[in-house]
């Protein structure tokens, strides 16, 4: 298993982390589908979206699989007045990373980063490690220390 710079940053913080390989299906990157691969609930597996503020610009948002990110309640707490995703184009430029591989760890850049209030309710969450096919599984507390992270109710509730 190759050591992604999401997993050396963990190491160089001497964070204890799992990296979990998963076969990857170029037709479905959604995180619903690697909870399935990597044997979580996908209330567990945290994707990490890019998006941009009117004021405080690029952001990272983790929310758990299958939940839709709530633009109004991260413009709020992340001190915008409107927030929007970026364009997927722009995502590899931001981050260094690829759609179904975006880490809030070790991207191009430290930008801030906010994630659901619902990852503390686990002692495991999984998240990218920067690639397709391979998962971190951390303790969401460890997570937020090494992102410097803050969690808030992130998603719309349906």
């Amino acid at each position: 298993m190759k050591k992604t710079n999401a997993a050396r940053i963990l190491d160089n913080l001497k964070i204890k982390y799992e990296l979990h390989d998963y076969k990857v299906d170029e037709n479905d990157l959604s995180a619903e589908n690697v909870a399935g691969k990597i044997g979580l609930p996908p209330g567990q597996v945290f994707k990490t979206l890019v998006a941009r503020g009117d004021k405080n610009g690029v952001l990272m948002a983790c929310i758990p699989a299958g939940h839709e990110l709530d633009l109004k309640a991260l413009a709020v707490v992340s001190g915008n007045k409107k927030v929007e995703m970026a364009a997927l184009k722009e995502v590899q430029p931001l981050t260094g990373y690829i759609r179904g591989g975006v880490s809030p760890l070790g991207s191009k850049k430290h930008y801030p980063v906010f994630i659901n209030e619902s990852a503390l309710a686990y002692s495991c969450i999984a998240i990218s490690a920067g690639m397709r096919g391979c998962q971190i599984f951390i303790n969401p507390e460890d997570l937020i220390k090494a992102v410097e992270a803050k969690t808030y109710k992130l998603t719309v509730d349906k």
